[in-house]
């Protein structure tokens, strides 16, 4: 049986790895001992490249690269049996380790029941640098793993940076291939290196990859980048093509709302037509309250066709000036705004679990006594409490 390219042609170094972020994340390994989040938080889509980013960096570094995947069991028991273990015993090879827990928002199913804890709990007496990876920093599963962690997003790799990928593994296996044709295949997969690879092992029967061979992949649905669905809402002037523009999107309508909403005053000059496509954004987003308020999913069809077909027939006409979409900044606003009281609920959490009260009722009602007592300098209680410095300088405010 051939051996997965995935496996054949994986990153042997980190200069075989597209994204910038590669540099920070090999400073944070380096420097470990002096960090003072003791584990590192890799965040990105599927298939582009976070596994292969550490093993590439362990290799690099020289290090004994332990670790646990999701096809391991990741209970409690398990967890500090190996990888508590790990974190603290000095390798069999004299030379450092380097640890990591793949895909670890699935530690919270039933069979994996108090691995979170258990991780937390090993990331905090660690002595070697512990890196997890997550498709996404917005599920709330590993609420508990972002607190003590050092959070990095993994960028994902461009069509060009995934054609280079292709068109050397083309080379090296001897299949021809004309430009067109493997762009186009690097473009479908957006920047899932990982998909992109095995469709063209799939493909490559015939040690050539043309028009022919794409056309194979035509039957099977691709998932579409936001951007792309961007283009088929804000460009048209009509409501044909906009109207399915976000069904092939893996992405929540909630967010892909937020999307159009960031980037609709790019498209949109004239004030007339900015109103009327805010009208229909607006419209969407009450359909989207009711969902959220009583679960009626069946008016996920009315927000989404506002959404899309309501905002591209709002405007007389379309900008023919290319637009850069960005990300939405106001999943950045609202963290910014709920860390201003991270600190004041993580006291409270520890007054509560003292007190064996809720912190609702530590926040109202014991809090403030608690804050005269530090402001007084008591050290008796700041050590009840655990109260680390920097939540004994906010109780001094």
């Amino acid at each position: 049986m051939a051996e997965p390219w995935i496996c054949k042609y994986k990153a042997g170094n980190l200069a075989d790895i597209p994204q910038k972020e590669k540099t920070r994340i090999a400073d944070y390994v380096k420097s470990y001992r002096t960090q003072k989040k003791k584990a590192l938080l890799l965040a990105g889509p599927s298939g582009i490249g976070k596994t292969s980013l550490v093993h590439a960096l362990a290799k690099d570094l020289g290090l004994e690269l332990i670790e646990i995947n999701a096809s391991d069991q990741r209970n409690r028991e398990n967890i500090l049996s190996i990888i508590g273990m790990a974190s603290r015993q000095q390798s069999l090879f004299s030379k450092g380790k380097l640890i990591l827990v793949d895909e670890v928002e699935g530690l919270s199913g039933t069979q994996d029941r108090g691995g979170i804890p258990a991780l937390v709990s090993v990331i905090a007496k660690s002595s070697f640098p512990i890196i997890l990876t997550t498709d996404s920093l917005e599920d709330d599963r590993i609420s508990p793993l972002k607190k003590v962690s050092l959070q990095i997003e993994l960028s994902e790799p461009t069509h060009d940076e995934v054609f280079a990928i292709l068109k050397r593994i083309c080379d090296k296996e001897g299949i021809s291939y004309d430009d067109f044709s493997l762009r186009t295949l690097a473009r479908r997969n957006g920047g899932d290196i990982r998909a992109a690879i095995n469709d063209l092992q799939s493909l490559s029967g015939g040690a050539k990859i043309g028009r022919e061979q794409i056309d194979l992949l035509s039957d099977r649905e691709q998932a579409e980048h936001i951007k792309d669905a961007l283009l088929r809402i804000f460009k048209p002037t009509g409501h044909e093509l906009s109207l399915g523009a976000l069904d092939n999107v893996d992405m929540d309508l909630a967010e892909a709302i937020m999307w159009i909403d960031e980037n609709l005053p790019k498209e949109y000059r004239k004030p007339n037509d900015l109103c009327r496509a805010y009208d229909a954004l607006s419209r969407a987003d009450v359909y989207m309250g009711r969902i959220r308020r009583w679960q009626h999913w069946r008016f996920l069809v009315y927000a989404s066709a506002l959404a899309t077909a309501g905002v591209a027939s709002a405007k007389d006409e379309r900008l023919k000036e290319p637009v850069d979409y960005v990300r939405s900044r106001r999943p950045l606003s609202i963290w910014m705004a709920n860390q201003r009281y991270v600190k004041r609920k993580a006291i409270a959490e520890k007054i509560a679990q003292k007190t064996h009260t809720s912190s609702k009722r530590a926040l109202t009602d014991i809090l403030p006594y608690v804050q005269f007592c530090i402001r007084n300098n008591d050290r008796a209680m700041q050590g009840y409490f655990d109260f680390d410095d920097e939540e004994v300088e906010w109780l001094r405010r």
